[in-house]
């Protein structure tokens, strides 16, 4: 099992990185902060002016450790990695069933909606409080997420038909998502789906935690040599990571719908949290950030059994074994891609 490594994450305003012989320093006004060795590094994410070395973006690229650069926000600025090593061979796979990725398509929507129906479910047994048109409302929307997930296995659907299915779901399952957030804050309350920019706090934190996501699924799918902008439920398009998010949409109801409703019913994540903006949009700002993501590092630490692999695995390895294993079926040594299932 490959070993998890550490994703740093640089918010303080003004912070600079540094090598210092194997290991990244991170130094605030000239004051040594943190030191972490390189080779327990996955990644290194900085938010906002922060200064980062020549020599340590030479050291980075020479040991695969990809920099991102996200805005004070967390909306995706750049990426500074090495030289791509991905498999030829394996890229013309990935390039050739890209022209026809319905199966691909069914595998990430399989994994996506049945893991929506299960954060909904375990809403369902956890919260004693909920109302009862509350819990009729989720009920149904377990019921008819079901029969999707029958109509997915049942015969073949074409990619356009997939994509509205896709859209289907969500609407279900986003039109139930405030049931689950039990807050008295009127700052907290769910609306529905928004993005560029999230009109409320509940849209500000899930975007957050996607773009969380999203880099990890693109490092996973950088790493076992696949293209991460040549997916198959997304389309192409410049400078989108299409792969990375099909491999993301399986994984976001556990990994980052689950956190975000965790945060909001501990408490850990209020409604001071949040900046609003002139013309509406919501963003965390720096403390809420700082929260989110030791709460993500903790929960990247949880261990889930892979049904697949049959083995316990990291939450923060799943992408990283679900790249593995799209890999190993566009190389043919399996026949289908097996989705990763939360229960």
């Amino acid at each position: 099992m490959k070993k998890l490594l550490n994703t740093i994450y640089v918010t303080t305003e003004g912070a600079s990185l540094k090598k210092d012989g194997e290991n990244l320093v991170a130094q605030i006004e000239g004051v040594e902060r943190a030191r972490a060795p390189l080779h327990m590094i996955a990644s290194v994410v900085a938010f906002g002016p922060i200064l980062i070395s020549p020599g340590l973006i030479q050291a980075c690229a020479e040991k695969g450790i990809a920099i991102a650069l996200l805005d004070r926000s967390g909306r995706f600025q750049a990426r500074i990695e090495g030289p791509v090593s991905g498999n030829v061979l394996l890229r013309r796979a990935q390039y050739k069933f890209s022209d026809r990725p319905e199966a691909f398509a069914r595998g990430f929507l399989l994994g996506k909606i049945a893991n929506q129906r299960a954060v909904l479910q375990r809403a369902l047994r956890d919260a004693a409080e909920m109302t009862e048109a509350k819990r009729a409302d989720t009920v149904a929307v377990v019921g008819r997420l079901g029969m999707i997930l029958r109509q997915i296995v049942a015969a073949p659907i074409d990619l356009e038909s997939l994509r509205g299915i896709e859209g289907e779901a969500a609407h279900l399952y986003f039109g139930v998502f405030d049931h689950l957030i039990h807050s008295d804050d009127p700052r907290l309350q769910f609306r529905g789906r928004s993005r560029r920019p999230p009109l409320d706090a509940v849209n500000a934190l899930l975007s957050f935690l996607y773009t969380l996501l999203t880099h990890e699924c693109r490092s996973a799918a950088e790493a076992v040599g696949l293209d991460p902008s040549v997916g198959f439920l997304h389309r192409d398009r410049p400078g989108r990571p299409s792969l990375a998010l099909d491999l993301m949409e399986e994984l976001r109801p556990v990994l980052a719908d689950r956190l975000a409703l965790a945060l909001f019913n501990r408490k850990q994540v209020q409604g001071e949290d949040f900046d609003w903006r002139d013309g509406g949009a919501v963003f965390l700002n720096d403390k809420g950030r700082k929260t989110v993501l030791t709460a993500w590092q903790e929960r990247k630490k949880v261990e889930r059994r892979h049904e697949f692999l049959e083995e316990a695995a990291p939450l923060g390895l799943v992408p990283y074994l679900q790249a593995l294993l799209l890999a190993r079926h566009l190389r043919g040594d399996l026949d289908a891609y097996p989705p990763w299932f939360w229960k």
